[in-house]
């Protein structure tokens, strides 16, 4: 009875209440994704500030996209064993600690540990956030939810470069690090007073110490080789070998022991589910668009069009309103109707025209068409990449929660930070052909131009700003064409993110959140445990009969 009247009264908690059970998650969430974007268009001067070299600057980004990514499993599994709130506020303190003493940096090696606690702190966060959302919300309602958490995430993503180009031009680049810290103190205060989470079944922790480890190394060593291969050294190269083969039996390693061990960190299981495996790969299809959008757009508002930090971050605003106005509309009406199937489709297909357009840009493309095609793009994402994770918590057990919402997570991340280094690479390579081209049979007539040729000949990114107008415009139409053809890489990835969410089943939404799902279940348990023991013990059933209870022999009660 009592049971049932908690049952009741959670699930027809005001959207007031719901919001604020988990404004503490909301606010970690956007510390965690600001912490990420923020600091993008001060690199530049953070590295040269503190001496650091053009190797070292990719370790800057490379450190914190690699504990993230090596983690978000690890936290997932946690999840689904260990208090979840206690788990949500050491990610927390974790990335504000790393946050903190990241500021205050005195040589590049420092900044780039702090980056790795930072880094583990953001991967605890963005799984949890998502699991803990899951426990006081069921999938019915959880749509408009998500739809806010995702609109917020893209707001942090594409505002972020803004912010921290203000920040920097005004008060320095170590306030990009701070800005945050007042946010994650009071996102600790509020999950302390307003969240409240079931505690996981009384089981036995057995933590996967080997595949862990397998994991962590192979996963690393993967993103060293594709992040640096081709510029720290040769693709062809022992080097090379050793981290791309290596890499490979490491995480092979890992699979075979996944089937073996008694709690898996990624269950292998999940991926017999149709729709778990399908949810991987369009969030790996659709996660590379999103990953290269944050990353390439600064590039080339700066160094196609000549914007300064600030002006390039302005730009951005019609992506943050087709991401974030999609995504929070979006999610209302899967929550009132009921149906996503549709949306997600037409997220997809607009996912595929926005990267296609992306594809088509030009330094010179008229900004009206360029924010048009941000908007389209923008709008696809917001439909598709918090539903996946709705739709995978709506079809997986309650027990498995954690792992399976961190596994979409940790595979969108991955290929995300390969893709984006693959199109990177292509990005390098094309703009160097491209000013190649443009300078055959060029001849300086000033020393500025000799002087600017120069600096382009040493491969350094350059500041367009400051070039004479001859060589700016020739340096500007490479980069707009180059960071076009690294679009296209993502629009056949596009294309199969729409295939795989057409063959998800469309099961529908299930109006009961986790946590009143892990307590009917366990009721059915305890019911079915006692009655077998009372079968066991007795041989008889129980019959209720007027006011005489006692269990009577099976032979009788059938007369």
């Amino acid at each position: 009875m009592n049971s049932r009247t908690t049952s009741s009264a959670e699930s027809v908690r005001s959207a007031r209440e719901v919001f604020t059970a988990i404004s503490g998650l909301i606010v970690g969430m956007f510390v965690a994704v600001l912490s990420g974007t923020v600091v993008s268009t001060s690199l530049p001067v953070i590295v040269a500030d503190l001496g650091g070299t053009q190797a070292q600057y990719t370790w800057v980004i490379t450190a914190s996209l690699l504990a993230t990514s090596v983690t978000t499993p690890i936290w997932g599994k946690l999840a689904d064993l260990v208090d979840r709130k206690l788990l949500v506020q050491l990610s927390l303190i974790l990335f504000t600690a790393g946050t903190v003493v990241a500021g205050f940096s005195t040589d590049i090696n420092m900044l780039i540990a702090m980056r790795v606690v930072q880094g583990l702190g953001v991967g605890g966060l963005m799984s949890l956030v998502m699991v803990a959302v899951a426990l006081i919300i069921s999938p019915r309602e959880r749509g408009k939810y998500m739809g806010v958490v995702g609109g917020i995430m893209a707001f942090a993503t594409i505002g972020g470069p803004l912010l921290g180009g203000f920040l920097t031009d005004v008060w320095g680049w170590r306030s990009n690090f701070w800005v945050g810290v007042p946010f994650a103190i009071l996102a600790l205060v509020l999950l302390q007073v307003t969240l409240h989470l079931p505690k996981p079944q009384n089981v036995k922790v057995t933590i996967d110490y080997l595949g862990t480890g397998l994991l962590a190394v192979g996963v690393s060593g993967l993103l060293i080789w594709v992040s640096m291969g081709g510029q720290q050294f040769a693709w062809d190269s022992m080097t090379s070998y050793v981290l791309g083969i290596g890499s490979a039996v490491l995480l092979v390693a890992f699979v075979i022991v996944e089937l073996f061990v008694s709690e898996p960190l990624i269950p292998l299981s999940l991926f017999l589910g149709r729709t778990f495996t399908l949810s991987v790969v369009a969030s790996i299809a659709i996660g590379v668009s999103m990953f290269a959008t944050s990353v390439f757009l600064a590039q080339y508002f700066q160094l196609a069009r000549g914007a300064t930090p600030t002006e390039s971050g302005l730009m951005t605003i019609p992506m943050i309103v087709g991401q974030m106005g999609s995504s929070i509309i979006i999610g209302q009406l899967v929550s009132r109707y009921g149906k996503w199937k549709g949306w997600m489709m037409l997220g997809s297909i607009l996912a595929v025209v926005g990267v296609s357009l992306m594809a088509t840009l030009r330094y010179d493309t008229p900004f009206v068409l360029v924010a048009t095609y941000m908007f389209v793009l923008g709008a696809g994402l917001g439909m598709v990449m918090q539903n996946l994770t709705l739709i995978v918590q709506n079809d997986t057990p309650p027990q498995q929660l954690g792992v399976a919402s961190s596994g979409v997570n940790f595979f969108r991340t991955i290929a995300g930070t390969i893709g984006v280094t693959v199109m990177g690479s292509v990005l390098a390579t094309n703009v160097a052909a491209y000013i190649k081209d443009g300078f055959a049979g060029f001849k300086p007539a000033s020393p500025d131009e000799l002087e600017a040729l120069k600096a382009l000949g040493s491969g350094d990114v350059p500041k367009v700003s400051d070039l004479p107008e001859t060589i700016r415009t020739v340096v500007e139409s490479a980069y707009g064409h180059g960071i076009a053809d690294a679009f296209f890489i993502a629009v056949p990835l596009a294309v199969i993110g729409v295939l795989a969410i057409a063959f998800i089943a469309n099961k529908p939404l299930s109006t009961k959140n986790s946590a009143e799902q892990l307590r009917a279940n366990a009721e059915e348990s305890a019911i079915e445990v006692a009655g077998a023991e009372v079968g066991a013990v007795t041989g008889s059933i129980r019959v209720v009969d007027g006011e005489d209870d006692r269990p009577r022999e099976a032979a009788e009660s059938v007369r």
